[in-house]
């Protein structure tokens, strides 16, 4: 009886004591990395929520990847667009300069050079790249947005953009493509900016009336062509202002699901270490008790 008494005795000690040892190390476990919760078994419901909220955190990273991009490619061709509305700035003083009746031929022949040349800035322009190297303004094609063939420019891009998602359901597309910066209807129907630039160096280097007439001609066109640029820069900042609203939604929402995160699943420090604190006494009490009752010999039990 002594023998079953003193085995039932270390084993219950052990259980116990094993089972102290557990929870003061899930406690300090807890401490240590601010959750509560170790298993879904420990609060299945708790556990159900913080996986949706996972879920959501890793969808929020994919949106703001993608916000990350439209607005790298967003901000690559508002820049494009300054630059092509300098150009047709610049374009337009010199027709001015040209339309007037004291220019000699002399003269228009070599504001006919410079615009030649800043057609061909602006073919530049329009075959800019994005931050992944592809056509800026050349919609889903890879390569280049414009071809110069000499007597026209032409868009081999495509007409359509793949959106990106930036959360809440909600997309942009991250760029513009090329018929809607320089397509635009002017005083002899549809035309573009190439076409404007082109027919007015060809008409001053021709010199005479011709070249004159062309001058003022390309007055119209130009304004038409600077009101496209205008109003193109406007749709890429509204775009702009959209991505960074939905940086900002999501940036809130992203405080929301940590906060929500801590209050499901989270541990309170101060409780858990009080706990931890109390755990280790009742091990510490419980280690002591088992070290004097297991040295007291069958002797000192009799005597």
């Amino acid at each position: 009886m002594i023998n079953l008494s003193t085995g039932a005795f270390y084993e219950r000690s052990a259980r116990q004591i094993g089972s102290l040892r557990a929870q003061a190390e899930t406690l300090q476990q807890q401490i240590g990395t601010g959750q509560r919760l170790e298993r879904s078994s420990d609060d299945p419901v708790a556990a159900a929520r913080l996986r949706m909220l996972a879920r959501q955190e890793r969808i929020a990273t994919v949106d703001s990847r993608n916000s990350q991009l439209a607005q790298a490619d967003l901000s690559l061709t508002d820049q494009t667009l300054a630059s092509i509305a300098d150009v047709v700035v610049r374009v337009r003083e010199l027709a001015v300069q040209a339309s007037a009746a004291t220019m000699s031929d002399e003269q228009r022949q070599a504001i006919g050079t410079e615009i030649v040349g800043l057609r061909e800035n602006l073919v530049l322009l329009a075959n800019s790249r994005n931050i992944a190297g592809h056509a800026l303004l050349g919609g889903q094609a890879t390569g280049a947005a414009y071809v110069d063939t000499g007597t026209a420019v032409q868009f081999v891009g495509t007409t359509s953009v793949t959106p990106l998602e930036i959360g809440e359901g909600q997309s942009v597309d991250p760029a513009l493509v090329g018929p809607d910066v320089f397509e635009f209807t002017g005083a002899n129907g549809n035309t573009d900016l190439f076409a404007v630039l082109g027919t007015l160096a060809s008409a001053l280097s021709g010199g005479g009336q011709a070249a004159l007439d062309a001058s003022t001609a390309a007055l119209g066109d130009l304004d038409a062509g600077l009101e496209k640029v205008t109003t193109a820069q406007t749709v890429v900042g509204s775009r702009l202002n959209w991505v960074d609203l939905m940086d900002e939604r999501r940036e809130n929402n992203a405080e929301r699901v940590a906060d929500e995160r801590l209050d499901v699943g989270g541990a309170d420090i101060a409780t858990t270490m009080t706990r931890l604190q109390e755990t280790l006494t009742i091990l510490e009490a419980s280690q002591a008790s088992f070290v004097r009752l297991a040295n007291l010999s069958l002797f000192s039990i009799l005597r």
